[in-house]
């Protein structure tokens, strides 16, 4: 504003003194009117005015009221609008990625907490195997002890017992057995009986070990019958009247003890055998499936072996046990874990329990050479002293 009025200052002063300097001199002592001057006067005051007049309204267009205050007022408003309402915007962006972010989390995490907690296929098939390993562990023991009562009172020639009356009727009747289930070539030839559809099984040890399960009944009695023939095919008499009150019939008692002792232990651990391969769990399809897969006839009744044996061969070398285990979330291979920790404890009282056979027939065995080794007592000679 000061700068435009030195200008319009400035200005006047070039022009009055133009006038002032610069004019005609006249030519008489008359009273005249310049009109050069006066024009020049106008001239000024009017650019004086138009000069004020644009200031004036330059000054009110930036005035606090001014149009192009207001105008500039509202640019800067509107862009400060605009300002807040894009921070606003990033923020409600930023909110609803995090809000994303956090449900997704939040569903995995949940999708992994029912992975966690859903029981696998798997889990379950280990479940009924060791159920049925479990069931298979009592029925095995019942099936030997059936076994041992029937031949602990044969071998000691009790009542009833075919060596009861005499040697003689024990070897008869083991002749007899084998002649109508076992009858060879060799034995039809000679006339003594019909070639049988299993001969000489009851002397040979796949009748025993030929299979984890023993196929029925009949194979039951193979495997019995191979074991009578390898440890007491034939029972001593019994000892009887006078052979039991005499004084060498109480040494004969005594010894007779020892020796049914000694075959009930080597019977009891056969009968282990035996027992462990009857059939006598149901099984089910997985079971039966995983036979398949091995290659095997499957059964729907297998024994405790069978059943033992499925369960660590599906671990061993099952594809779709494998390809499970694969895809297993880390809880279900802890749980699995756990199963193979499981199995381990039990097949390890397992072979507990077998030590103790082998314990109890090499007991048996060092009590037999040492009573072999120990001389007998020799008795000393009576000196007669004649007279």
């Amino acid at each position: 504003m000061q700068k435009a009025h030195l200008l319009t200052s400035a200005a006047a002063g070039v022009i009055l003194g133009a006038t002032v300097f610069g004019g005609s001199p006249a030519l008489s002592q008359m009273a005249v009117i310049d009109w050069t001057s006066l024009g020049v006067q106008q001239a000024i005051q009017a650019i004086q005015n138009t000069m004020s007049s644009t200031l004036s309204t330059i000054t009110s267009q930036l005035g606090a009221n001014g149009a192009l205050y207001l105008l500039l007022q509202q640019g800067f408003t509107q862009n400060a609008n605009y300002s807040k309402a894009q921070v606003d915007a990033v923020t409600q962006i930023a909110d609803g990625h995090i809000v994303a972010m956090v449900r997704a989390n939040r569903d995995q995490r949940n999708a992994q907490i029912r992975d966690e907690h859903t029981v696998n296929s798997t889990h379950c098939a280990a479940l009924d195997n060791g159920q049925t390993v479990t069931v298979g562990a009592g029925q095995s023991r019942v099936v030997a002890s059936s076994i041992e009562n029937i031949a602990d009172p044969r071998g000691e020639a009790e009542p009833n017992t075919p060596s009861y009356l005499g040697q003689a009727q024990g070897i008869a009747a083991i002749t007899q057995l084998h002649l109508s289930r076992y009858c060879s070539q060799a034995e039809a030839a000679a006339g003594l009986c019909t070639v049988s559809q299993t001969p000489n099984a009851d002397q040979r040890a796949s009748s025993l070990f030929g299979s984890d399960t023993l196929n029925g009944q009949t194979a039951v009695n193979a495997a019995n019958d191979f074991v009578t023939n390898l440890t007491q095919p034939i029972a001593p008499a019994s000892l009887r009247g006078d052979q039991l009150t005499s004084e060498i019939g109480r040494d004969m008692m005594a010894r007779r003890h020892e020796y049914n002792a000694r075959m009930s232990l080597a019977r009891s651990v056969l009968d282990y055998a035996i027992g462990v391969q009857a059939p006598t769990v149901p099984l089910n399809a997985a079971q039966q499936a995983q036979m398949t897969n091995e290659g095997l006839t499957p059964l729907t009744t297998g024994s405790w072996l069978q059943a033992l044996a499925l369960d660590a061969n599906r671990r061993y070398s099952d594809v779709n046990w494998s390809a499970q285990l694969q895809a297993m979330p880390p809880a279900s291979v802890e749980r699995e874990i756990a199963h193979e920790l499981a199995s381990t404890n039990y097949l390890l009282t397992q072979l507990y329990r077998v030590e103790l056979f082998n314990a109890s027939a090499n007991a048996a065995h060092l009590a037999t050479a040492t009573e072999a080794a120990f001389p007998p007592t020799v008795p000393m000679a009576t000196p007669n002293i004649s007279n």
